[in-house]
């Protein structure tokens, strides 16, 4: 099924943000890589005759940036955005400033990315006093996000969204265990899909008479090797 061909259904299209500024004072620029890699998404977009009857995106920069790159190459004339802030990240630094086996000083890549999967982890299983929000909190603000989405895409019309790499994690582990009682099985499928979601990755979610269904996962063809990231 093409990006933008909903058939009688509906359809979600759920972006990741292009690459943030990795060690710069203000994280939550877009890199040059970041600009590129909406450039490169909104040019897929187009190809595919992708025209959304709504676009949705979090509250971050980051979010408007990389909408912003994925208009210029579009071509289309897309609605208007609304934010919704439920589509905002987990604060990361702020969960690694409560985790206590955080080094002090700068990491380099590497061993930020091993230090941030602890991290999460700890705080997904809720072994990490003092973060800013709970996991528990933050599942159930993506899912009233996800939620209100779904109820845009009716019959016919397609939902773009513009969010991180965690709340596609959440959309994708509750799609898939749509019951989502046990909030252990959601953090570990969450962390399982939130550590592979490239940068500017697209996952699209069928909205049928049996409601949401994930159809695809992390898409990101439009990416050659020298513009995948995943941080």
């Amino acid at each position: 099924m093409p990006i933008g061909e909903t058939d009688g259904v509906g359809m979600v299209v759920i972006v990741r943000h292009g690459q943030a500024s990795f060690g710069a004072d203000d994280y939550d620029v877009l890199s040059e890589t970041g600009w590129a890699q909406g450039r490169l998404l909104g040019a897929r977009l187009a190809e595919q005759d992708v025209v959304p009857t709504a676009v949705v995106r979090g509250g971050m920069r980051r979010h408007r940036e990389t909408l912003e790159a994925m208009r210029e190459t579009s071509g289309l004339a897309w609605p208007e955005e609304q934010i919704d802030v439920d589509w905002n990240e987990f604060d990361h630094l702020g969960i690694l400033a409560a985790f206590p086996e955080t080094p002090q000083g700068p990491m380099d890549r590497r061993e930020f990315q091993r230090v941030f999967e602890l991290a999460t982890d700890r705080w997904a299983a809720g072994e990490v006093d003092g973060a800013p929000e709970t996991f528990e909190g933050f599942v159930a603000r993506t899912r009233g996000a996800l939620a209100r989405v779904v109820d845009l895409a009716g019959p016919g019309r397609t939902v773009l969204v513009v969010t991180s790499g965690g709340p596609i994690g959440v959309c994708a582990a509750t799609l898939v265990d749509p019951a989502g009682a046990d909030l252990a099985q959601t953090a570990r499928l969450w962390q399982r899909f939130n550590t592979v979601v490239a940068n500017s990755g697209y996952s699209r979610v069928v909205v049928g008479s049996t409601g949401p269904r994930l159809l695809t996962f992390n898409e990101h063809a439009h990416l050659d090797a020298v513009h995948l990231t995943y941080r």
